[in-house]
């Protein structure tokens, strides 16, 4: 199975955040515009990090909204947002790979596992980050069994 959630058009290429906040805010905007999410989506997404981290290690974070949020989830989606420059999630963790996630149901933990194995190489994150097309990002995504 693939993310065929993830199309080119929800993939921004090297994008400046100033702040962990402006990143999760970048993040559910996209999710809103692509109609994934309802505008309250991105409070939620917020309140998710409050409580724990999204940062995930080699240069991600996962932005998602808290369990109480599904209700403003519309369908399933998935934004992937190039910081080249990283941003600073606290703790001295630098992201540069920013995946923003809706699930409906519990498809969210299906798309989670399917990030977390592309992910869980730093050298595909990399790529990733370093990637000069959307198309190319794409490619790691939906090679994933």
């Amino acid at each position: 199975m693939t993310l065929n959630i993830l199309t080119a058009e929800n993939i921004l290429l090297n994008q400046q955040v100033s702040s962990k906040e402006d990143a999760i805010r970048l993040t559910g905007r996209i999710l809103v515009e692509r109609g994934y999410v309802e505008q309250e989506y991105i409070e939620k997404m917020l309140e998710r990090e409050q409580l724990t981290s999204t940062y995930m290690g080699n240069f991600v974070a996962i932005p998602h909204g808290t369990d109480d949020a599904k209700d403003k989830v519309k369908t399933s989606g998935i934004v992937i947002i190039q910081v080249p420059n990283g941003v600073d999630f606290g703790e001295g963790n630098i992201v540069k790979l920013l995946i923003g996630i809706a699930g409906k149901g519990d498809e969210h933990l299906d798309i989670l596992s399917k990030i977390a194995i592309v992910c869980s190489e730093e050298e595909n994150v990399v790529k990733i980050v370093n990637a000069d097309s959307k198309e190319e990002i794409m490619s790691y995504f939906n090679g994933v069994n």
